[in-house]
């Protein structure tokens, strides 16, 4: 039966960090230390009763710009059929054409666009890994917020023991600062620390060609299931070099903001290990658009950040994806993402399987609503 949207609510929430975090792009002296995270969420509701959430975020820049960005477009859905998904999507692409298809347009546009993926599953009483057809129950987890570079080893060691008794399967530290033999002392500490436990590195884009080779091939000898972003993320090339020549696979992908960003990997002969990340691709829409052509390559997938997002999409990918975990948006939502076995559980709740907490509430910082 045809429906129709009635409204739609959008805030601007500022959810600051209990303690700042430093990757290699701070040592370098190209960032500031991440102090919080800045989300654009969106509540649908439909004529006939339906609701649906979704959300974006960013880190340092940008949240404000989203928010003002679906705020000047977001009435054109207003009236439209919420299954028509794919047309809604399109409208608002038109409706902000002037300012192109990626970047903010796109991070502001996906908050709507999983909106309309929750209530869609949520009206049919499903999760939304079960709407979309779903490969498996569970995803291999592994944490990133234990190991950033303002952390000493001994921490980062603590944290990464506190994630495992947690039920965590992996571990992912930062390096690329510009010490890089201390970035291998702490590896080597690390690895030894955890044994034969999963462990990944992340570069943050730090290093130009030359220094990536050499350090790739430092990095094989301690078996890591993958070498993130060792290039700058618009280097396609450079990625794909990188993932034919060294047995360790390479990681990128998460800071692209279209398919087509995307697609300059896989047209360059990429071969690693793709990490899109729905809020900034554009949404659940263009993200199953890569998500398909990735699988045709035969890429891995390790979806960036957003777990409550990334969990569905992840047990869609034909092959065993892992997914991040981030504890930082745990205050925004009451429920709680089950983990266990090294592994992330698919709730079984409807849609995503979240609902907006009083906190959520408390950090807005500003709303905007649009009816009929």
């Amino acid at each position: 039966m045809a429906d129709r949207i009635t409204s739609l609510t959008l805030s601007h929430v500022v959810l600051p960090l209990e303690n700042p975090v430093s990757d290699a792009k701070v040592l370098t002296g190209r960032q500031k230390p991440l102090t919080e995270t800045v989300l654009l969420f969106v509540e649908v509701t439909t004529e006939q009763g339906f609701e649906g959430m979704g959300f974006s975020y960013s880190k340092r820049a940008g949240g404000p710009a989203q928010y003002a960005h679906l705020k000047e477009i977001a009435q054109v859905a207003i009236g439209q059929d919420p299954s028509d998904i794919a047309r809604i999507y399109e409208s608002l692409m038109w409706a902000g054409a002037s300012v192109g298809r990626s970047g903010v347009a796109t991070q502001a546009v996906a908050a709507l666009d999983v909106a309309l993926y929750d209530l869609k599953a949520r009206r049919a009483g499903l999760p939304l890994a079960k709407l979309l057809g779903a490969h498996r129950d569970s995803c291999r987890v592994y944490n990133t917020s234990g190991g950033f570079l303002q952390a000493s080893v001994e921490e980062i060691k603590e944290k990464a023991t506190a994630s495992l008794e947690s039920g965590i399967g992996g571990i992912k530290i930062k390096v690329g600062q510009p010490d890089w033999a201390e970035d291998l002392r702490r590896v080597a500490a690390i690895r030894e620390h955890l044994g034969e436990v999963p462990l990944m590195v992340d570069a943050n884009q730090q290093w130009d060609r030359a220094r990536a080779r050499r350090m790739c091939r430092e990095l094989e000898q301690f078996d890591l299931i993958w070498i993130e972003e060792p290039l700058d993320a618009w280097d396609a090339v450079g990625h794909a070099d990188l993932s034919r020549t060294f047995d360790t696979p390479i990681a990128t992908g998460e800071m692209l903001t279209s398919v087509p960003e995307h697609m300059a990997l896989i047209d360059a002969g990429y071969r690693g290990i793709v990490q899109p990340d729905a809020p900034r691709i554009g949404g659940i829409t263009p993200f199953l658009k890569f998500a398909t052509l990735a699988t045709h390559a035969g890429l891995a997938l390790a979806p960036h950040y957003a777990m409550e997002i990334h969990l569905h999409l992840a047990a869609t990918y034909p092959t065993e994806p892992w997914v991040e975990h981030f504890e930082w948006l745990n205050p925004l939502f009451e429920e709680r993402i089950d983990i266990h076995d090294g592994r992330m559980w698919v709730p079984d709740r409807p849609g995503l399987g979240f609902t907006l907490s009083d906190q959520m509430r408390k950090h807005t910082v500003e709303t905007a609503k649009f009816t009929a």
